[in-house]
C-alpha cells in the first residue's frame, strides 16, 4: 500500500448499514436500502425511521455496489434491481449467495464478483478486500465461501473498513491485521441480546465491542452505523454520545459524516 495521505473521501449516509462513498472518480455504494421491503414483510414495526435518500431508479451514477450479505435490508431487490437498470455500468461485489441470488433476480452474471479473500482491483486507484463477517457466526457455502463479509476499500493510500453485520470473533481480527494500516472503521452498534433474540432480530457488536475494535486496530475515525433505521433496532445517538464523552477513546467518532 502506498503512504497514507489526506485524499477526500466524499459520504452519504443513507441509513442503517448504508453508503455512498465518492472515491475519486469511482462512485461506491455498500448495502443501499432505498425502499420499504423490510416494512411490507414485517409490518409497522421495521417502518423506516430514516428516509429514503433517492429513489434507486434515479441512481445514474453507481460503479458499484458492495453488498455485504443476503438480509433484505442489505440484498434488496426493490433497490439493487432499478438501481442496476439505471446504471448499467454498475457491477456488483458480493459473497457467493448473494451473486446466485441475484442473478436468480435477474441481474447479468457478467456484472456479479464474487467477494473472496483477495484484492479486488475497482479502476481510477480503487480496490476493495474481503473479510469474514460473524452473523451471527461465520458460516461458508459448500465451496467455503463466507456467506457474511465485510470489506476494507482502499482508495489514494488510505483504508476503510465497513464490517457488514457482524459480532466479535477472533478470525475477524486476524483478517484485519493482515490489512493495517485502517483509517476509518464503519462499525455497528446495535448489540445482540436477550430481548431482541424474541423478536427474532440477529444483533450484532454494541457500542463497547465496536470501540474496543477501533481502539484495537488503531483507527483514526469511528463511524457507527445500524443504529438508525428500525425501532425494535435501533439505538439512542445519545448513548453513543455518552459513551464517547465519557471513554474519550483515541479515535474520533463521527455521526453520519459527510466526509472522510
Amino acid at each position: 500500500m502506498t503512504e497514507r495521505n489526506s485524499a477526500t473521501i466524499g459520504v452519504v449516509p443513507l441509513g442503517q448499514a448504508g453508503f455512498r462513498f465518492q472515491l475519486g472518480d469511482q462512485a461506491v455504494y455498500i448495502d443501499p436500502y432505498l425502499s420499504n421491503s423490510v416494512e411490507k414483510l414485517e409490518g409497522q414495526r421495521a417502518r423506516r425511521m430514516v428516509p429514503i435518500w433517492r429513489s434507486p431508479d434515479t441512481i445514474i451514477d453507481a460503479d458499484w455496489v458492495l453488498v455485504t450479505h443476503i438480509h433484505l435490508d442489505h440484498c434488496d431487490p426493490e433497490t439493487l434491481l432499478p438501481l442496476s437498470k439505471a446504471s448499467p455500468q454498475c457491477r456488483i461485489v458480493g459473497p457467493a449467495v448473494v451473486c446466485r441470488f441475484l442473478a436468480e433476480k435477474g441481474i447479468s452474471k457478467s456484472r456479479l464478483i464474487k467477494a473472496g479473500d483477495d484484492w479486488i482491483d475497482l479502476g481510477a486507484g480503487v480496490r476493495v478486500h474481503a473479510v469474514p463477517a460473524a452473523h451471527p457466526r461465520i458460516e461458508t457455502d459448500d465451496d467455503g465461501c463466507w456467506n457474511c463479509v465485510g470489506f476494507v476499500l482502499e482508495y489514494g493510500g488510505r483504508r476503510l473498513y465497513h464490517s457488514g453485520d457482524t459480532s466479535l470473533v477472533t478470525p475477524i481480527f486476524d483478517s484485519l491485521d493482515k490489512l493495517k494500516p485502517i483509517d476509518t472503521a464503519i462499525l455497528p452498534v446495535n448489540e445482540h441480546n436477550y430481548f431482541r433474540e424474541q423478536q427474532g432480530i440477529v444483533g450484532n457488536m454494541g457500542i463497547r465491542d465496536a470501540f474496543g475494535l477501533a481502539e484495537t486496530i488503531g483507527v483514526k475515525t469511528l463511524v457507527p452505523m445500524h443504529w438508525d433505521m428500525f425501532r425494535p433496532n435501533a439505538v439512542f445517538r445519545e448513548e453513543i454520545e455518552l459513551y464517547t464523552g465519557l471513554t474519550k477513546p483515541s479515535f474520533e467518532v463521527k455521526l453520519n459524516p459527510s466526509s472522510l
